[in-house]
């Protein structure tokens, strides 16, 4: 199981921690049940209903940071694996995917690197 973090993605101390302004979004698994009076169910649903979904930001990495969090996302996708990562506010990691990457080469040697974290559940 790989980890984001410097000395597994091989970037240079703090290579790997995103801009502050990331965004945390939640949306729990929840089954609505609407009847015709208006009266409205709800019921969460599965044992690990709240996933998290962070959307990431690493600015004015030079091309070789960039190149190996790029790499480390590209080798995750390929295989469908996921990956250990500590979120910003917490002490404690958690299996995340990668769900989609851009990268917008700014100027030489300049580049912004935006991602999605989505978590997983899994042994």
């Amino acid at each position: 199981m790989a980890t984001f973090n410097d000395a597994t993605v091989g970037t240079s101390a703090g290579g790997t921690t995103p801009n502050f302004g990331a965004v945390r979004k939640s949306q729990p698994v929840v089954r609505k049940v609407q009847f015709g009076d208006g009266y409205e169910q709800r019921l969460t649903y599965g044992l690990n209903q709240n996933p998290r979904v962070w959307d990431l930001t690493w600015t004015a990495k030079d091309s070789t940071d960039a190149d190996a969090i790029e790499a480390f996302f590209d080798a995750r996708a390929a295989d469908n694996a996921s990956f250990d990562w500590t979120p910003l506010d917490e002490a404690t990691a958690y299996k995340w995917v990668v769900e989609s990457w851009s990268r917008d080469f700014q100027y030489a040697n300049v580049n912004t690197i935006n991602a999605t974290f989505r978590q997983v559940f899994e042994p």
